[in-house]
């Protein structure tokens, strides 16, 4: 299945904040657990999510920039046993990096927030809006991502342009 989003990612240090909105706006959470298995592809970024909600091998492209931008993803549900899967894919392409996370999942809408805890890099808040018809134009979509800049309260400086693997590499590197 793909799909248009656009989407942000923000550090956070106030995830009650976040919370305290979320529940305003009438949504309710759900945690997973979950290990994204980055592996090296040659365009965009692939991962095996293994989480306790979600399972899925997901592709996306997304430019490396701050603030709302547009995200196309491919997911590929893989069900909760995906061992077989992850272990052709480390064979064929190697992994790059592992992200190890406790995300709590939130929906507004066709608005999805999570709240993340991610080992060894702190916590964020991401928001993908996410296109669910034909009607949802670019616009439409980018227009919600700033509604929650807003309400979440993000600053310029809280933006973050890439993915959690690429933290975690950039992180291994200073090492």
């Amino acid at each position: 299945m793909q799909h248009l989003t656009i989407e942000f990612k923000a550090r956070c240090d106030a995830l009650e904040r976040a919370r305290a909105v979320l529940r305003d706006l009438g949504a309710v959470g759900r945690t997973d657990r979950q290990i994204d298995t980055y592996f090296r592809v040659p365009h965009g970024r692939l991962k095996l999510r293994e989480g306790t909600v979600e399972h899925n091998l997901i592709h996306y492209h997304r430019p490396d920039h701050t603030g709302p931008k547009r995200s196309e993803v491919t997911l590929y549900p893989t069900g909760p046993d995906a061992s077989s899967l992850k272990a052709a894919l480390t064979a064929a392409l190697g992994v790059l990096v592992v992200v190890d996370k406790t995300r709590e999942i939130y929906f507004a809408g066709n608005v999805k927030i999570h709240l993340d805890r991610v080992k060894r890099l702190g916590t964020f808040v991401e928001v993908e809006a996410i296109a669910d018809t034909d009607h949802a134009t670019e616009a439409v979509l980018r227009a919600q991502c700033e509604r929650f800049l807003d309400a979440f309260g993000v600053e310029e400086a809280d933006l973050v342009a890439g993915s959690y693997s690429d933290l975690l590499l950039d992180a291994d590197a200073q090492n």
